[in-house]
């Protein structure tokens, strides 16, 4: 029987656009050599490097402007449907299930949405979990174990009584292998709003 729900953020709630972020990552050339980008994008992602000090690497190795790496790195963040704020505020007060967010993100990403939906919407969604998990703010990044197994001791939760809803197979499969039943959700074709419907919980 599930009891807790741990949802992902992006393409999950909020839509992304995906190609156009690779796109937009190649004209600036970080997509170019991901030997030498990868370790600061994890890092980043973990909280372990700062803005200013991502910024000013691209900016000095790359020759690109912050402004323009700005609005390279956010071109992948859409709209936030109405109806899945509705659908996290039911569920969440419906007292059913515990629910938790576990996102990858980071913290220029956060800034824009906030700025994007305004403050008053961003803690609407917020406040329907009981914990709001960023990884650039617990210093952890999926798909490594030890994020799940932080969520889980921390929560005191049952893997076998724990559904993690997530777009990308790499993440769902992480948490299979401990135990945790999983949605891996496919935007376009799947909607986290027929959670109801589907046989997961």
């Amino acid at each position: 029987m599930i009891k807790n729900i741990i949802f992902d953020f992006g393409d999950v709630f909020i839509n992304l656009d995906k190609k156009l972020f690779a796109e937009e990552l190649q004209k600036i050339y970080i997509s170019q050599k991901p030997e030498e980008m990868l370790p600061i994008l994890q890092q980043y992602e973990m909280g372990l490097v700062s803005t200013d000090k991502f910024l000013t690497f691209f900016e000095e190795r790359l020759s690109v402007s912050q402004d323009k790496l700005k609005r390279a790195w956010n071109s992948i963040l859409l709209d936030f449907p109405k109806e899945r704020l509705r659908f996290i505020q039911n569920l969440s007060e419906s007292k059913k299930y515990r629910l938790f967010l576990l996102s990858n993100t980071n913290d220029l990403h956060i800034s824009w949405i906030q700025k994007n939906w305004g403050m008053e919407q961003y803690n609407a969604f917020k406040i329907c979990f009981e914990q709001f998990y960023l990884s650039h703010e617990i210093n952890l990044r999926k798909p490594n174990n030890n994020i799940y197994e932080f969520v889980l001791n921390t929560n005191k939760l049952v893997p076998m009584e724990t559904l993690f809803i997530d777009d990308t197979k790499e993440n769902t499969d992480a948490a299979k292998a401990l135990g945790i039943h999983i949605w891996n959700l496919k935007p376009g074709k799947e909607d986290v709003l027929e959670l109801l419907t589907k046989n997961y919980i």
